[in-house]
């Protein structure tokens, strides 16, 4: 067996263990502690769980549209307690456990990217990143690490980076996206589910964009 065929066949076996997990994450939407699941579904996905918190979200909302609202602030509330895991993990255990580990993973390039963007566009990039498809674990993690290596107290107000900080906008971003969805599903029911879906990655893509755009005018001009 070619080494080409070892991994077109590692990475279909991952691809199908991913959507057994996301199918099941669906099942899970229909059940009676669905709530539950949801939140902690949310919090080990802003650590580790690759699965999104919109897998089980979204059926939600569509199940009972008008409780969406409130699905949106439990799927905020635990996405944003798991951030926070992950951001003291990234401060406190990146070198012993975390590095290797997203190493393994192949995360490694996230982290050097997002530490340059952080670099260059501060405290904007983690609430624009809690937003779009970016994965939010990395993201989490990867400002503690730098939050560690700036030497940043952690429960200080007057730094960018605090604990106070990172979760302020974390709920900012976390929260903009799951109301967004949540909203739509509760306007215009089962219709919209599938664009929202589906258009939530290039929606916050273009936030990106915009503000990137927008931080190069107020630098030049």
């Amino acid at each position: 067996m070619t080494n080409e065929t070892i991994a077109e066949t590692a990475c279909t076996e991952k691809k199908s263990l991913l959507k057994a997990c996301y199918d099941y994450c669906l099942k899970l939407s229909k059940h009676r502690y669905a709530k539950f699941f949801m939140c902690i579904n949310s919090f080990i996905e802003s650590i580790f769980w690759p699965i999104p918190v919109e897998a089980i979200l979204l059926p939600m909302c569509l199940a009972q549209p008008k409780k969406s609202l409130g699905f949106a602030f439990y799927a905020t509330i635990s996405s944003v307690l798991g951030a926070l895991i992950g951001y003291l993990l990234g401060f406190y255990l990146w070198d012993s456990t975390i590095q290797p580990l997203f190493a393994k993973l192949g995360y490694l390039h996230h982290v050097s990217t997002i530490e340059n963007w952080f670099e260059e566009f501060g405290i904007l990039f983690v609430a624009i990143g809690a937003f779009t498809p970016i994965p939010y674990k990395v993201i989490a993690i990867t400002t503690g690490v730098i939050a560690a290596s700036h030497g940043v107290d952690l429960w200080s107000f007057s730094s960018q980076i605090s604990v106070y900080t990172f979760l302020l906008v974390s709920l900012l971003g976390r929260g903009t996206r799951f109301y967004i969805e949540a909203g739509v599903i509760r306007i215009f029911g089962e219709k919209m589910a599938d664009k929202i879906g589906k258009y939530i990655d290039w929606i916050g893509w273009g936030c990106i964009i915009l503000a990137v755009i927008a931080i190069i005018i107020y630098k030049f001009y």
